[in-house]
């Protein structure tokens, strides 16, 4: 098992000087200390369930599950037919766990037995069947979102805690726009706030839909993140209440890009505004509301980096060049769980530093 730490500068790293002097925002994020996990398959899916239970979905129909704030993990995967279900969502429960695959046929499976067994809840197939993101708003109520069929977005949704899904009709959603869809990067197309869901598109448009009543009902706001290529627009949501809510993204063609990227609302989506506009992070898959905060601090993830903002995303500070897909808190704020391309990390948030914990040279 090797441990490396790695050294922070405390100053402020704002990628790039803003020449405005920028708000005592930063925190003395000293080192990061990494310890080596060993994950062989690609992760864009976690699920946090308290401080030492996480779960993971990955590529080759793998998922995993650590109950020990990973000092031992038990991995496994899902074989239908001889072939292995890429693996881009994951949600939770109370008592099921489910995991949803990508592309045609898209398959959801649910396992009340903590993964032992599991059981297809629901499956689509067609051309342009592509899912990309799910999330339960309590044990009863969840929706999965996937690219655009028959013109509008794909969404399903669950009313039973997840024993049976229905697909909305394209007659209850907005009309999708030419050239738009989502990104499986992370599993956070979609936020949800009490009965609220916001979800995410890029492509040729970036969007906001977005619904007050579980699902019922939608409407469809415009937002001023890069879009218009194949690569651009929105890649992750976030919503801290049902009114002050965070898109991140960009163009994964040109990461360093960092105009025209992330925007903030207070008024439960209906409009955005763009923050630290040609400055900060460039493109990032994921971006979390630090839990307790009051909505100020935040982290996002991406290739390159981790960075971190103690302003309602104003400014920002590089603390890990590490890539990493998504993240996702603990309960308690207290740490996050990172993955990537075959890793996995807990970084513990600390006003003296910020340990990291991530695999390397995973096997």
């Amino acid at each position: 098992m090797k441990k490396r730490t790695i050294l922070l500068f405390s100053v402020c790293l704002l990628f790039g000087c803003n020449p405005e002097p920028a708000e005592d925002n930063s925190t003395p994020f000293l080192d990061a200390e990494i310890q080596n996990f060993q994950v062989n398959t690609s992760i864009r899916a976690l699920e946090v369930i308290d401080d030492r239970h996480v779960w993971y979905a990955g590529a080759g129909g793998k998922y995993g599950v650590t109950t020990d704030g990973g000092v031992t993990w038990r991995h496994d995967s899902i074989e239908i037919e001889g072939t292995f279900p890429e693996f881009r969502a994951i949600a939770s429960t109370s008592d099921a766990v489910f995991l949803l695959s990508v592309a045609s046929p898209a398959l959801l499976y649910r396992s009340d037995d903590n993964g032992q067994s599991w059981q297809l809840v629901y499956t689509e197939s067609g051309e342009g069947v592509f899912y990309d993101a799910m999330v339960f708003m309590d044990d009863m109520n969840g929706v999965a979102m996937g690219d655009p069929v028959d013109g509008c977005i794909s969404v399903i949704l669950t009313g039973d805690g997840g024993q049976t899904w229905s697909k909305i009709s394209c007659e209850n959603l907005p009309p999708a726009e030419a050239g738009e869809g989502a990104f499986a990067a992370s599993n956070t197309n979609i936020a949800t706030s009490g009965s609220h869901i916001w979800i995410a598109t890029g492509g040729g448009t970036a969007r906001i839909y977005h619904s007050a009543d579980k699902g019922k009902t939608w409407e469809v706001h415009q937002t001023p993140i890069i879009q218009g290529g194949t690569m651009t627009g929105i890649f992750t949501v976030d919503f801290y209440d049902e009114n002050n809510g965070i898109i991140f993204g960009g163009d994964w063609e040109r990461k360093t890009i960092s105009k025209s990227n992330k925007a903030v609302t207070s008024d439960g989506g209906k409009t955005w505004e763009l923050i630290s506009d040609g400055i900060g992070p460039g493109y990032r898959s994921c971006i979390r509301y630090v839990p307790g905060a009051g909505g100020r601090s935040m982290i996002a993830v991406g290739i390159p980096g981790i960075a971190y903002s103690f302003d309602s995303g104003r400014h920002w500070q590089l603390i890990s060049d590490e890539d990493f897909y998504t993240v996702r808190f603990t309960p308690s704020g207290d740490a996050a769980w990172l993955a990537g391309n075959g890793k996995i990390a807990r970084m513990t948030l600390k006003t003296s530093g910020a340990h990291l914990t991530v695999p390397k040279n995973a096997q």
